[in-house]
């Protein structure tokens, strides 16, 4: 797991808007956040959260940007379905998420399997880790990392 003041992992990964690579955003902050999967409960939750959070983000200098390992379509289709005026980072083979700690192993009614661990980086403007939350409770989150920004 990274932590505050390690240089984040440069990556480049398709996304619902195109093809983005984190060091071409170099001198904005970028909120980079982790969840398990597109469509579901506590994602749908969270991704709303940035979205109506999404102005505060902005006038703060910051991008987010989601990431999960789920396909571009599926990325096309979630944010379609619920607005979301930021991009999704398609990371299918985990790289990213292994780069940056989150794809971790959990476990499910004892059910022991790899995933990603819902997490989140701030990254400023430098490229460096400013703030890292983990295993992130969805209800709540964002205000906590706006009111930290």
């Amino acid at each position: 797991m990274l932590a505050v003041g390690d240089r984040a992992p440069d990556f480049s990964a398709d996304t619902d808007g195109g093809r983005v690579q984190l060091s071409e955003l170099a001198g904005k902050r970028v909120v980079l956040y982790f969840y398990p999967k597109d469509s579901t409960p506590g994602c749908t939750v969270e991704a709303c959260g940035f979205r109506d959070a999404h102005e505060e983000f902005a006038s703060k200098g910051c991008v987010v940007l989601g990431v999960s390992a789920d396909s571009v379509r599926s990325h096309s289709r979630f944010s379609a379905r619920h607005r979301l005026p930021f991009r999704l980072v398609s990371d299918s083979d985990h790289a990213i998420a292994e780069a940056y700690g989150a794809w971790r192993q959990k476990t499910l009614f004892g059910k022991k399997y790899m995933g990603i661990v819902r997490s989140t980086f701030v990254i400023g403007a430098d490229g460096r880790i400013e703030a890292v939350y983990d295993r992130v409770k969805v209800r709540g989150h964002v205000g906590q990392v706006l009111a930290n920004l």
